[in-house]
């Protein structure tokens, strides 16, 4: 057991405390910008939708029943572009696929597993808990440029935490580029529906990526951001049958199942379309409040942070820590982008899943922060 603790990195939220300490002590009180964990209620729908299949004495289906395969499949190719063939497997939210993916797939010692250079931690742990090599990737740069020797790519398009955006010619090059080396491409597309500004974030395994040859390549997707599902855990993996059909296999035997009312709410979730628009809607306003603030506060929202449930924001001649320790002085909290890979430095991230409240007090008190990061730059208590 102590192999695996030993071997990840350190969890790096508890670092976090003295600024969480720091900003409780503003007489206002605190506003969390930090974890992305949905606030508003869980759609209407998918909370009948629990209830009615309450009366669940049997065990589930690895793969889910009938209806949710359909669900799963008419969404995808309503919303997503994804017509062909594929493997669909329901999964226990997506994180753990994100951190199981390469034991699933027999991948160790010996294996090279790349992820994005900003990304949230989860890549790199379910590397080393397969006992491969965690490779960092810098995913926005030419193919080109990357190794060839790896085994897995991740990629996650919209990024969390930066909101970058893979476009469709971007992602076309990728599977050109995976499949002259061998390489299978998984990619985390769960803030898909999440689009700001006129952007759109096309899946790896959409028609008109793939061209309909889904070899190769996974999609991971959830309705925790979406739907503001996350204590459901409902969440899928779809691509190569090949792929995935070795893993439900081996999912039986350990019995990774999602639980029956789970999987009716999540079949009823994926036909209404007009509570994702809602809530989009919802983040798209507190999306504009904090944007605006961010002028008054002397910080850059990073340029093609386009989609997503985060800023990624910077200050000219500041790094992470200073912005997270200024704001911490006017009771805010936000996350250094050095969470996520050495090239977050000098970024913090700032999650819109906080009450409007929150928001709107972050807003006003974010007009005092050139003041307080000056004095944190220089020093000064």
């Amino acid at each position: 057991m102590g192999f695996y603790v030993d071997s990840l990195p350190d969890f790096p939220w508890d670092t976090l405390v003295p600024a969480r300490n720091r900003a409780a002590q503003y007489p206002g009180g605190v506003c969390d910008l930090t974890i992305g964990t949905p606030v508003d209620d869980t759609p209407a729908v998918a909370q009948r939708a629990l209830a009615e299949a309450s009366n669940a004495h049997g065990y589930p289906v690895v793969v889910g029943t009938a209806d949710l395969q359909a669900a799963i499949s008419n969404w995808m190719a309503r919303r997503r572009g994804i017509t062909s063939s594929v493997a669909i497997l329901p999964t226990i939210g997506s994180k753990e696929m994100v951190g199981l993916l390469p034991s699933l797939m027999g991948y160790g010692p010996g294996a090279r597993i790349g992820f994005p250079n900003v990304a949230y931690p989860t890549y790199d742990v379910g590397a080393r808990l397969a006992g491969a090599e965690p490779v960092v990737i810098d995913t926005d740069a030419d193919p080109a440029s990357w190794p060839t020797d790896l085994d897995l790519l991740w990629l996650n398009s919209p990024g969390n935490p930066n909101g970058h955006v893979l476009g469709r010619e971007q992602l076309r090059s990728i599977v050109a580029w995976a499949r002259r080396n061998g390489v299978v491409v998984a990619s985390d597309e769960c803030y898909a529906e999440l689009c700001w500004e006129g952007s759109e974030s096309p899946s790896i395994i959409a028609d008109d990526v793939c061209d309909g040859d889904v070899s190769g390549l996974l999609m991971v997707y959830s309705l925790s951001k979406q739907s503001n599902m996350a204590g459901y855990r409902a969440a899928w993996l779809a691509g190569d049958p090949e792929i995935i059909t070795p893993m439900i296999e081996l999912r039986k035997h350990l019995g990774f199942m999602m639980p029956g009312p789970v999987q009716h709410a999540m079949s009823v979730a994926l036909a209404d379309d007009d509570h994702v628009a809602a809530q989009r809607d919802i983040y798209e306003a507190r999306r504009v409040k904090l944007l605006g603030a961010l002028e008054a506060a002397e910080l850059t929202n990073d340029p093609d942070s386009v989609a997503g449930l985060y800023l990624w924001v910077t200050s000219e001649g500041a790094s992470s820590w200073d912005i997270v320790n200024a704001c911490a002085e006017l009771g805010i909290v936000v996350a250094p982008g050095t969470f996520y890979g050495e090239a977050g430095n000098g970024s913090v991230r700032m999650s819109l899943t906080a009450h409007d409240s929150a928001i709107d007090q972050a807003c006003e008190r974010l007009a005092f922060l050139p003041e307080v990061l000056k004095r944190t730059l220089h020093g000064i208590s």
